[in-house]
């Protein structure tokens, strides 16, 4: 999921003509050794903290949906968390620095959120906003300061980019639906649960009591298979499934009391 944010900042990043214009758009941390490397204009888009939003918790869960139509999987619902970025601009002066900064700044205050069609694995499979919130950091997260002190370097300005994602949910394999009756298969050597009085279900031709001729001419052992159904149903019709409707019987009349029945 955090990747697939990433690749969604950069698709929005790229298409402010940053790329186009030769400025690399990158997420590493922006270090002293990494900042001494460093040669082409450059925007930084560091992810140092991650936290969940409690708030958002859901209960219940989705469906998944294969290509018919048909129930594949349920899936728990998606939990939320807030991505906090330090965007930072690099070049060779200052004033190209903060050039390249507010460029990054009206893109991202031009959306509220990452536009779905920027979005891709499994929060485009979700369907579900990604808001951007712009020059704002969560009430728990580090300050800019301790983020800067951590990292080694000089305090640079900086944007403060907060992205609140979803999670998707664990998905659970649901049993294939149903599309034909009960089929009971008789293996060779076992007496049909139906067979005679006397007789247990499932006894084999050796035990006292059975009859070798059985129900399979005499032969002692049958393979086929059974489908049940029930006498009083009529044959199904297109798209009812494996059975039909059954004919219910009128409820009999209640009788009046202190009175005869009418």
């Amino acid at each position: 999921m955090i990747h697939e944010v990433d690749e969604g900042l950069r698709r929005l990043l790229a298409e402010s003509g940053l790329e186009a214009s030769g400025v690399e758009v990158v997420f590493d941390a922006p270090t002293r050794d990494w900042a001494a490397r460093r040669s082409a204009p450059t925007v930084c888009v560091f992810l140092y903290d991650v936290r969940e939003d409690p708030t958002r918790r859901g209960s219940g869960g989705g469906e998944v949906y294969d290509a018919q139509g048909q129930v594949v999987a349920r899936r728990t619902p998606p939990r939320w968390f807030e991505l906090t970025y330090l965007v930072t601009a690099w070049a060779g002066r200052p004033q190209d620095e903060h050039r390249l900064l507010s460029e990054v700044l009206s893109c991202l205050v031009a959306h509220d959120s990452v536009p779905p069609r920027l979005l891709g694995g499994t929060l485009a499979e979700l369907g579900l906003l990604v808001p951007l919130d712009v020059g704002g950091t969560g009430a728990d997260a580090p300050a800019a300061s301790e983020v800067w002190s951590a990292l080694g370097g000089e305090l640079r300005p900086s944007i403060g980019l907060r992205v609140l994602t979803p999670l998707a949910g664990v998905a659970r394999n649901t049993a294939p639906p149903v599309t034909e009756g009960l089929v009971m298969r008789s293996g060779p050597g076992l007496r049909p649960a139906w067979s005679g009085p006397g007789t247990r279900p499932g006894a084999r031709d050796d035990e006292p009591g059975h009859d070798a001729g059985g129900s399979d001419g005499g032969t002692g052992s049958s393979d086929e298979q059974h489908r049940l159904r029930y006498t009083e149903l009529a044959e199904p019709a297109p798209g009812e499934g494996f059975g039909a409707p059954r004919e219910r019987r009128p409820a009999p009349a209640r009788r009046r009391r202190g009175g005869r029945q009418p």
